[in-house]
């Protein structure tokens, strides 16, 4: 192509013109409008410039006109070039063709993040012009409004776009206004009118501040000084007592409640509101071992080392005549004084015989401490050291774990239990108040529980369990997993440690055999079959909670009511798909729960099943039973998938 010349002048006009143009930046890009075409990976943009200053006249009409324009050069530095406008006998210029890229070949970052960026500008500018004359158009009448819920005055708007629902709330004056101040009530674990209040603020979508006494136990002395009763719900908006309950529905139907949050809410919440629950502040006071500055002693003196007994290697013992002879030197006492001392700690889990034969027996025998157990390391509630602190009574530990769990499933379970949410259960105060009561799992005296305390722990301690097993080592995905999952997972108990498995079979089913499984869980000496019921209760199958779908919903059990709770559980499960009766096919469709434990059933399964069955059920499968004729017994897939 031929060169066109310039004059002087020109040149200058060019270089004011640079200066002035506010679409050339000073880092040499132009401010315009791009667009991205994506063709195997290569990128064309045309940029628009606006035009300043008057278009110059040339005296020869037929010659060609000229326009200014920009070249970016490596260095970043920008130069005019005058360009000619195509002429219309002339062919149209073709841009030269971009090297093709294998789409083996990636791009490098700085050269695929451009690209990326431009697209999604443009597609979001797209994307967010499209709604916006949709919505234009719609308040123009253009458009068709799918008004729902509009004769409770809900004032939700559903308009669709192609490929997009939109849902828009229209809010009123009154909602539009922000609430300043704060909701909070008091509440107890398994609160009838708690729940009705809590689902109340839920569904109306308001935010609130729940102190619930089990899980803060120190904030029952406050309730009952700004209400004067221990009563629960008591709701306060700010520093205002609003009641319960009944407070709550009268102000509803009265149709009082808006105007009464407004006129008690619009204020900032002052320093006199009930407090907000602190995360990580911890209420209850550990107490010290009487034992505690002997034990430490002992720790410290004692000859612990390797030892071969009994042709076994027996890592990290010590004898028990060097743990007397310890105890006498350090207290200057008797050496009746020191066996005493030694079988407390024997009693209160501080040692273990290594082969569990006795309590703590002077001669030459030997212990190590629990913190040496070969399974301590493997089990989820140690950390990195035993718990010293005088061991909690097991009827309070009981008690407290059926209380906070109880807390967890109202704050973060779905309404049917059916559903969890493991993330926000894992960043809760209360569960971070439950990994701290598993702590004191660890030396808790079990034999003085009650047979139906026993129970209901034991239940609670498993689905607990689950939970804190889903949060820490996921959901199992399959047959090794499972395994993982219900046989490695481990709390140190009373001494002792337990897996989920042996849990529901060794001590819930008294060591039978788990499904598919040669062995037993405990072998014929071991301690733990000491709080293993007298027999076995199937009802059990219902209560116990694995983190599966087609598992029984979750629950946590109460000492008192252990058995009725239990009958509840059961016909929930069948009602919700536990069995399934085809009169047709005379097919019934169990569980394969029934399956799986048939030794802990009765031999006529169906009779048995019938006592748990609605009306409906139980009138279908009398049918079926009275004909005389067989009946078919299917057993139905397990869904293995989680709970959340």
């Amino acid at each position: 192509m031929n060169q066109i010349e310039m004059d002087p002048e020109q040149l200058n006009d060019v270089d004011d013109h640079q200066k002035d143009n506010p679409n050339v930046a000073e880092n040499g890009r132009v401010n315009g409008t791009s667009v991205v075409d994506d063709q195997d990976g290569g990128e064309f943009s045309d940029v628009e410039m606006e035009k300043s200053g008057e278009e110059r006249k040339d005296s020869d009409s037929n010659s060609p006109k000229v326009e200014k324009k920009h070249s970016f050069n490596g260095n970043g530095h920008n130069h005019y070039i005058p360009a000619i406008k195509a002429q219309a006998h002339l062919p149209k210029p073709e841009p030269p063709p971009q090297p093709k890229v294998e789409r083996s070949q990636s791009l490098s970052m700085a050269e695929s993040m451009p690209s990326i960026g431009k697209y999604i500008r443009d597609r979001s500018s797209t994307f967010s012009a499209a709604i916006i004359k949709r919505l234009s158009s719609l308040k123009e009448g253009n458009g068709d409004f799918i008004v729902e819920n509009d004769s409770l005055n809900f004032e939700v708007t559903e308009f669709k776009i192609p490929g997009v629902k939109v849902i828009v709330k229209l809010k009123s004056e009154d909602e539009s206004e922000a609430l300043k101040g704060q909701i909070t009530f008091f509440t107890r674990s398994n609160c009838r009118d708690c729940t009705a209040v809590r689902k109340f603020f839920r569904e109306k979508g308001l935010r609130y501040v729940e102190i619930n006494i089990d899980v803060f136990p120190k904030r029952a002395k406050e309730l009952i000084k700004r209400t004067g009763s221990s009563e629960v719900p008591q709701i306060f908006f700010n520093e205002k007592l609003l009641g319960g309950l009944v407070t709550l529905n009268s102000l509803r139907n009265s149709g009082e409640l808006d105007k009464r949050m407004k006129e008690l809410l619009s204020q900032k919440c002052p320093e006199e509101a009930p407090r907000i629950p602190v995360y990580g502040v911890d209420d209850e006071e550990d107490e010290e071992d009487e034992l505690a500055a002997v034990l430490k002693f002992l720790r410290q003196n004692l000859p612990i080392q390797d030892r071969m007994i009994r042709m076994k290697m027996v890592k990290n013992c010590f004898a028990g005549v060097d743990m007397v002879e310890a105890i006498i030197h350090h207290l200057d006492c008797g050496r009746r004084k020191g066996i005493e001392i030694a079988k407390k700690m024997a009693q209160k889990h501080y040692i273990h015989h290594v082969f569990g034969e006795n309590d703590f027996e002077e001669g030459k025998h030997f212990y190590r401490f629990l913190e040496h157990e070969p399974f301590i390391m493997g089990c989820f509630n140690f950390r990195t050291s035993t718990n010293d602190n005088e061991p909690k009574s097991a009827s309070f530990l009981a008690d407290r774990l059926t209380r906070l769990m109880s807390a967890i499933l109202e704050a973060y379970a779905s309404d049917d239990r059916r559903h969890l949410n493991y993330y926000h259960i894992s960043k809760s105060e209360e569960f971070r108040r439950y990994l701290n009561l598993a702590h004191d799992l660890q030396r808790i005296n079990l034999k003085l529980l009650t047979p139906d305390e026993r129970l209901a722990f034991f239940l609670n301690l498993y689905n607990a369990m689950v939970i804190h097993a889903v949060i820490s080592i996921g959901h199992p995905d399959g047959i090794l997993d499972n395994r993982a999952f219900f046989s490695d997972f481990q709390y140190v108990v009373g001494g002792y440690p337990y897996s989920l498995s042996n849990i529901e079979n060794g001590i819930l089913r008294i060591n039978r055999k788990p499904p598919f499984s040669l062995v037993r869980p405990f072998s014929s000496g071991d301690r733990r079959l000491e709080l293993a019921p007298m027999k076995v209760n199937p009802l059990i199958h219902f209560g116990l909670c694995n983190g599966a779908r087609s598992s029984p919903t979750v629950r946590f059990f109460t000492a008192q009511g252990v058995e009725g709770e239990l009958r509840c559980a059961t016909r929930e499960y069948f009602q919700n798909g536990g069995i399934e009766i085809n009169l047709d096919k005379r097919t019934v469709y169990l569980t394969r729960i029934i399956k799986w434990f048939s030794v802990d059933f009765e031999q006529d399964v169906l009779k048995w099943v019938m006592n748990y069955l609605d009306a409906t059920r139980s009138g279908l499968l009398t049918h079926l039973l009275a004909d005389g004729d067989p009946i078919n017994i299917v057993y139905q897939n397990y869904d293995w998938s989680g709970n959340v």
